[in-house]
């Protein structure tokens, strides 16, 4: 008979029997990941993220995990659900604390409950609903108002099969690698006015002297991580607030994950060629580049937009990964080859009334994103077929 557990921190699952089942090649879901927000300080109860990580075990065998934090505020999750606590406020109801699923400030789809291999589908939907049952019960205990599971990947969105749920369609935009050979290659499927445009801005990068150089976390110096940790706190700090992580969590992650870990530093050649003025963090699995953080010490005619985005599609094609996942959000990305495409979550709530309300309110914002990503999909800049 399966057990349940909840666990207040990821190292007392331990790393053995987490990576046992995370066969998936998605760095994210990686105990050294999850490890590495935890160690920091990044991810605790004092920073509005108490971990009660789920384990489901069978005798000395464990058969499931399931990342799993008991939430006081909405911030670092991407899927944003301000309103819904507005309304909950306005009737006087709690809407924190919630639990949720997913990988703290890290709005990248993909699996969020991983499983031993020899379990069947069969197997694992039935542990999905067990699951299910004991979150709702642990709610209970916490006297929380529900259970979000973000970015949803895989079995817990299968057929969209549990009907406690609701599910709420998000959009972002991502590039895909169709065997291009070179950057050219990518932009002879534009339009002739569209590959202009984006040849222009790439040059603008030569004519202000701006070199751009990979360095892997093997290689990451801590003078360089450094560099990118204050470039990192300066795109914060244009917004008024400091950023979600400390100096701390990116030299754990350098130390364990330092083959997945990849920033792109940009010269100015016209200062310094060791100096740099800007740079972006990736992380990589076998078919996918993640693109996650980007600062910089001063504005430069179109650097985001190199550094962030282009940068990374050379990288993609010259190591023939698939997929560029850039970050969430971000228009502007249609213009420069990045397709939309959908993201899921799922929702539970405890209160019956804000239930209906939820789910009614996911269907009408459905039917109109659906809209708005066919709109977005006929200004992509590729040629018409």
């Amino acid at each position: 008979m399966p057990q349940f557990n909840f666990h207040s921190a990821i190292d007392a699952i331990g790393e053995q029997q987490w990576n046992s089942l995370c066969t998936a090649d998605y760095p994210f879901i990686s105990y050294e990941f999850l490890h590495c927000l935890e160690q920091s300080g990044c991810v605790t109860a004092e920073t509005g993220w108490q971990p009660c990580h789920l384990q489901i075990t069978e005798g000395d065998q464990t058969l499931a995990v399931m990342p799993l934090y008991l939430k006081s505020h909405s911030y670092g999750e991407y899927v944003f659900d301000w309103s819904w606590a507005e309304a909950y406020q306005r009737n006087n109801i709690a809407y924190y604390p919630k639990l949720v699923t997913a990988i703290p400030f890290t709005p990248c789809y993909g699996p969020r409950q991983i499983f031993a291999d020899h379990l069947s589908q069969a197997d694992r939907q039935s542990l999905i609903q067990e699951s299910l049952a004991a979150i709702q019960q642990l709610a209970s205990q916490y006297n929380a108002s529900g259970w979000h599971g973000l970015f949803l990947d895989g079995a817990l969105l299968e057929q969209k099969s549990f009907s406690e749920l609701s599910y709420r369609l998000g959009t972002q935009y991502h590039w895909f690698n169709h065997n291009f050979s070179c950057f050219d290659d990518f932009l002879d499927t534009f339009s002739s006015r569209k590959r202009k445009n984006l040849r222009k801005e790439r040059s603008k990068i030569i004519e202000q002297n701006i070199q751009h150089r990979f360095i892997s976390g093997t290689e990451l110096t801590d003078e360089l991580l450094d560099q990118f940790y204050q470039f990192y706190q300066i795109t914060y700090l244009k917004r008024g607030r400091q950023g979600y992580l400390n100096r701390h969590f990116f030299k754990l992650l350098r130390n364990s994950l330092a083959d997945k870990l990849h920033i792109c530093f940009a010269f100015d050649l016209n200062l310094s060629s060791t100096e740099p003025v800007a740079a972006a963090m990736f992380l990589q699995g076998s078919s996918t580049l993640y693109g996650r953080y980007w600062g910089a010490q001063a504005e430069y005619d179109s650097l985001h937009f190199e550094t962030c985005y282009y940068q990374g599609i050379e990288y993609c094609i010259r190591h023939q990964l698939q997929r560029f996942d850039p970050g969430a959000q971000g228009e502007h990305k249609i213009q420069r080859g990045f397709e939309p495409i959908e993201t899921w979550s799922a929702h539970w709530v405890t209160h019956p009334g804000f239930q209906s309300a939820i789910q009614r309110f996911t269907e009408e914002e459905e039917h109109l994103l659906r809209q708005d990503m066919e709109h977005l999909r006929q200004r992509l800049p590729f040629k018409k077929k």
